[in-house]
């Protein structure tokens, strides 16, 4: 029997595919977040990283493969909560212990606090692992690497993408 639609997702386009963002980054573990902005910040023994994503947009889709890299790095570590600014309900200010307070209206966006919940790094647009990781290097007190690996998406299947070193 055939159907009359046809159900395609794509990592390449900002067409929505549906809510199956969790599954471009990786095996759905860290979409939805294990514990509220609020929760975190007011833990002192771990730091944060905290993404906003759109679930149509292609940049959006492709980074997600940065984000499993810091959940396969840091995830035993740290407080990854990842959200869809679509979520978010429009009011005229909002808390620090809020994530909209620090969504700066470009997506993706990383926001990354140390265990005294302060802001040590806030990007947007595709950001290289590399800037993440440094970044949690100097949060955890870790030497840098020695040497950064210059890495690149590789596609697994359809829907996701792996970091893997350039060639």
């Amino acid at each position: 029997m055939l159907l009359p639609y046809s159900a395609e997702a794509n990592v390449n386009d900002d067409r929505y595919d549906g809510n199956i963002f969790p599954l471009y980054a990786g095996n759905g573990s860290i979409v939805p977040p294990r514990v509220s902005l609020k929760q975190s910040l007011a833990r002192s023994d771990r730091p944060t990283v905290l993404g906003f994503y759109l679930d149509d947009s292609q940049d959006c889709k492709q980074y997600a493969s940065v984000w499993s890299a810091v959940d396969a790095y840091y995830g035993r570590a740290v407080d990854i909560i990842l959200l869809s600014v679509d979520s978010f309900l429009p009011q005229d200010e909002y808390s620090p212990t809020e994530p909209p307070y620090y969504y700066s209206g470009i997506i993706p966006q990383t926001v990354i606090f140390n265990q005294a919940g302060e802001d040590v790094l806030s990007v947007t647009g595709d950001t290289p692992f590399e800037i993440l990781d440094n970044a949690l290097r100097r949060v955890f007190n870790l030497e840098p690497r020695p040497e950064s690996v210059k890495l690149r998406r590789r596609s697994v299947n359809e829907q996701n993408l792996e970091l893997v070193p350039e060639p």
